[in-house]
């Protein structure tokens, strides 16, 4: 017996037409963060569900999550202010973010659809681990020289007292592995369920450099972000483990911590080429 596996017309018709409300989600997050234009940006989200209603009800669903986690980020201001009332009123905004796709999914539409796999009971590759110290390598060599001769550091506060290092610590290393849970473990993971694997990998990537540009990271920020989005939602497809995607991103952001001690104080921790 023989398997047709050719894809229909009327199939290939209908992801094409998914591909417009991807395409409107991504736009909305670029003006909502990158362009911080609001009033712009929640017009094009709000497209981006009507759109998907028309094309594909399962799809709108899934898209109407995505939008409730950028709707309660955008409540908020987006900086890196590291004072407790910031990081409190920050931190529950993007709290929120994450937990309202979730529970609207597991409690409302009864999926498994969004999943934070940490103990896979896969042991780590020789290959994984290499890329560990490769990411170590790629920070101290390319965060320096981005973030030091565009002044792109100066977005984050100068931090000399113990609290204010320790706050900073916290903030980076938090926000680092939020990116993972919000861009990747539901938005990577969501759209995939809609487009394929490389398309849905656009969208959240322009989504998460959008996001990251409002943090901070302006100049020529993006062309580092955006590689770095896309590569974390290949890591995950192939691995399946959000332990090691943090793992990664928590690594980057060691260096990331350690250049913004040193561009600040200049005489601490002269270990970087730049």
């Amino acid at each position: 017996m023989t398997t047709n596996l050719t894809i229909r017309p009327d199939t290939r018709r209908a992801a094409s037409w998914n591909l417009l409300p991807g395409v409107l989600l991504a736009a909305s997050g670029l003006l909502l963060f990158g362009l911080h234009w609001r009033p712009g940006g929640y017009v094009v989200l709000l497209a981006a569900l009507v759109a998907a209603v028309v094309v594909n009800r399962a799809l709108a669903k899934d898209l109407l999550l995505i939008a409730a986690g950028l709707g309660i980020i955008s409540l908020v201001e987006i900086n890196t202010d590291i004072s407790w009332e910031h990081m409190v009123v920050m931190g529950l905004a993007l709290a929120g973010a994450v937990l309202v796709p979730y529970l609207v999914s597991r409690f409302v539409y009864r999926d498994h659809a969004i999943r934070f796999p940490v103990a896979t009971g896969q042991r780590w590759t020789k290959v994984e681990w290499w890329y560990l110290i490769a990411v170590l390598v790629l920070g101290w060599i390319l965060l320096p020289i981005y973030m030091i001769p565009t002044g792109v550091y100066e977005n984050w506060p100068a931090a000399s007292e113990p609290a204010e290092i320790g706050r900073l610590f916290l903030g980076t290393n938090a926000l680092g592995i939020w990116d993972e849970l919000f861009f990747i473990c539901t938005c990577y993971t969501l759209l995939r369920r809609h487009f394929p694997d490389w398309q849905a990998n656009l969208i959240q990537a322009v989504l998460f450099t959008s996001f990251l540009w409002e943090l901070g990271f302006h100049s020529w920020g993006p062309f580092l972000i955006f590689p770095f989005a896309l590569v974390q939602g290949w890591i995950f497809k192939q691995t399946k483990s959000l332990s090691y995607i943090v793992s990664v991103h928590l690594l980057f952001d060691l260096v990331l911590f350690l250049v913004l001690l040193h561009a600040h104080n200049p005489q601490w921790l002269a270990i970087f080429l730049y």
